[in-house]
């Protein structure tokens, strides 16, 4: 109970001061079928679990709209609602990653994987945060264990994500073949595009990395972790003035974003 409290604490100071970010997680519990209404029948209290799927669906949707108080106060009352239900907990467990409470979110998934330890979108949640917090070698087994469970309704996000850790351990081979299977199952999703954009530059083939991140960008709008490749892919061939644009459009678009700070620091690889 006194966690309990001390997340709805946390949201509610989030309220007041406002945080936002973004990043490839599983997201979408599945919704919960609303029974039909009688108006002539008193309405009977839904049961536990129930109510916290419920609750924890509206966190979610506010995690995607980056509300972050709101949906850690959705997703804290979905787990007093219902102590035993593993998708709150991985739910919450994101929301803490992106206000930075990284002992809290690590505590979060644990619990989440000791109640439903195969359940496939718990697992690629916690592999991702696991590659984003610098463990990316305990990351990859969560990844194949969502992979290979036959009921993953979304295979490719897990596929991704696995190619994005091996990239970032310097295995750029694997890196590429996961992502491509990410694609194979989702073709055209931008961000399996961009990480092989990524996987390119990190090989060195700036010429393929400038084509891939034209390609992507011209089917749609850029993002901050485009643009800032796009400053480091043209720093490297010596495109000065694309490089500019690239920078201004970066600040312009993105003024707060991780990628702009690292711009405004001169920390172009």
């Amino acid at each position: 109970m006194r966690k309990a409290a001390r997340w709805l604490a946390l949201g509610l100071a989030l309220a007041l001061a406002g945080c936002s970010s973004g990043s490839f997680f599983s997201s979408a519990p599945k919704k919960v079928e609303e029974e039909p209404v009688d108006s002539r029948v008193p309405s009977k209290p839904r049961d536990p679990r129930t109510r916290a799927k419920l609750h924890t669906e509206l966190g979610a949707m506010y995690l995607q709209s980056d509300k972050l108080a709101v949906a850690l106060e959705e997703l804290s009352i979905a787990i007093l609602v219902d102590p035993d239900y593993a998708t709150a907990y991985s739910m919450r467990g994101v929301a803490a990653f992106r206000v930075r409470e990284m002992q809290m979110a690590d505590e979060d998934f644990r619990r989440a994987l000791s109640i439903d330890g195969k359940d496939p979108d718990i697992n690629n949640n916690y592999g991702w945060f696991l590659c984003q917090v610098g463990r990316e070698r305990e990351a990859i087994p969560y990844f194949q264990k969502a992979i290979k469970n036959p009921l993953y309704e979304t295979p490719e996000k897990a596929y991704l994500n696995a190619g994005s850790c091996y990239a970032k351990l310097g295995d750029l081979d694997t890196a590429e073949g996961y992502v491509q299977q990410s694609l194979r199952i989702a073709p055209g999703n931008p961000q399996a595009r961009l990480e092989l954009a990524n996987i390119s530059y990190r090989r060195g083939d700036l010429e393929l990395a400038k084509q891939q991140l034209g390609d992507l960008l011209r089917r749609g709008e850029p993002t901050a972790e485009a643009l800032w490749l796009g400053v480091r892919v043209e720093r490297g061939l010596g495109n000065r003035s694309a490089e500019a644009r690239y920078g201004s459009q970066l600040r312009k678009r993105f003024p707060l974003s991780p990628e702009a700070q690292e711009l405004l620091k001169g920390r172009v690889e």
